[in-house]
This record gives structure tokens, sequence and C-alpha cells, in this order.
């Protein structure tokens, strides 16, 4: 059985991005997480078996309903890495393979996902970096590892996955170490993701991006 199922986990709506909010209203934020996980869930689709969205938001799983993947409604009171855990055992007598994607890395589409998928067949840990030290990507047998994610998780994973007598595979992809948090991550957006759903939202907001030479190589701005 060489089946892969994707897991995207997702908190609350309202809880979407707070670290834009001094440049993005909640429903803007609210908006931008829909669009980023409509891409993610496009790509996803077309390289894996299912994709399985779990989240305690209500709004989500019905969201998740439109986008026509399976929902799983997580588990009163879990973290992250509990609820990706309680996804792992849903999927563990149905699949070989899980790959665990956050659903902020818009730019999915970019990288050759065909390749990675293919890999995994042969490859019993791959890993994506995030550009924070974070893990962007993680697919796994279902619960061979404890889950890491959090604060400098790669690392941890990466740990786990020694612990657990496995050589992990370091798959170092630009577009999927790009997860959105900051109005530069925006701007990278607006340069690299052509295409995508979530470059088109932002462009309905009237955002610019310009390179400057300073502490920051981005400027984003909005316009009235």
């Amino acid at each position: 059985m060489d089946e892969i199922y994707a897991i995207i986990p997702v908190s609350k709506f309202s809880n979407a991005k707070t670290r834009l909010s001094p440049f993005l209203k909640l429903e803007e934020r609210e908006e931008l997480l829909k669009a980023m996980l409509k891409d993610v869930t496009k790509t996803l689709k077309d390289v894996v078996n299912e994709v399985v969205i779990i989240s305690a938001d209500k709004d989500v799983l019905e969201y998740a309903n439109e986008l026509e993947v399976l929902t799983l409604v997580e588990n009163e009171g879990l973290n992250l890495n509990t609820a990706i855990e309680q996804a792992m055992d849903w999927c563990r007598h149905k699949t070989k393979k899980v790959f665990i994607v956050p659903s902020d890395i818009p730019l999915i589409s970019k990288t050759n996902i065909d390749a990675l998928i293919e890999s995994a067949k042969i490859i019993d840990f791959i890993i994506v970096p995030s550009k924070g030290g974070g893990t962007n990507g993680l697919i796994i047998k279902p619960q061979s590892i404890d889950m890491k994610f959090g604060e400098f998780s790669f690392k941890k994973h990466v740990k786990e996955a020694s612990d657990n007598k496995f050589e992990p595979v370091i798959y170092d992809s630009f577009y999927m170490s790009l997860d959105v948090n900051t109005t530069e991550d925006l701007g990278e957006i607006m340069i690299h993701g052509s295409g995508s759903e979530t470059q088109s939202y932002l462009k309905s907001l009237n955002i610019g991006v310009e390179s400057i030479h300073g502490a920051e190589r981005l400027k984003v701005t909005r316009k009235d």
C-alpha cells in the first residue's frame, strides 16, 4: 500500500495570523487564511490520496467541506501536536505514510511535490524546514515519532528521527519554507505567488511591495 494522506491542522479562523493585526483587520486575516488553505489543499489533492483537515473550529470545518476534503473534529483541549497525533491515529489503518503540512504555505504549488511524494514511497522520513527553524512538511509513517511542532521544531524532529532509528532526508525548498506570519512574508507572496489564490486576495487589498536596502529587504504597503 503506497497511499499517502496529507494532514493539515488548522486553528480557529478568529485566531488567524495575529502578528499581522497591525496591517490586516481580523476579517482580512481570516480571508487570508482561507485563501492560503485553498492553495495548499488544491496542490495536495493532485498528488496525495486524501487530504484531511483537523480543527476544533466549526467555521474551519465548514470551509474544508467546501474544499471537498476530509475533515476531523479535533478533540477538546488538544494542542497542535496532540491534534496531529489524533489525525495520525485516524489515518494509521488507512495509509502507509502521512504528509503533515501547515495551512499557511501558499507557495507549495511552486515546489516539485510530485518528486517529493514519489521519494516518500521508498524513504521513511522526509522533513521540510521553514525559514525560521520550524517544520513546514513532514512525511512519516503514522505515529512513528512524537510530534514536536512549535519553536525550532526542525531540529527536534530530526532528533526524533535519530532516536527512532530513521535516517532523515531534508527536502530544502524556498517555496515551502515560506510560511506567512509577517508583512514581509506577504511581500514574498506578491513577488513569487503568481497564479495563487493568496496573491489574488492580497492584490484585492491593494497591497504592494518594493525592494529596499535596509534592515528588511522588502517594503510592503497598502493603497487607500
